[in-house]
């Protein structure tokens, strides 16, 4: 009887444990995937600056030339 008690807690402590590693990687797939749309949108943001900052440097030749 105490064995049988064991093994159930030594079960129960194991889908425990199952329950959380499955929280903690959906977790992580979720903040991996925040993090990949982040770096999306800084690189539109870096191109969108760099053709802002071409734009202005052709101006900028005119203006002189």
């Amino acid at each position: 009887r105490i064995l049988r008690q064991e093994v159930a807690e030594l079960q129960d402590a194991g889908k425990s444990k199952d329950a959380a590693n499955k929280r903690c990687l959906q977790k992580l797939e979720h903040t991996n995937e925040d993090l990949e749309k982040a770096n999306k949108k800084i690189k539109e943001l870096e191109n969108k600056l760099n053709k802002v900052e071409e734009d202005h440097d052709q101006k900028n030749k005119r203006s002189l030339g």
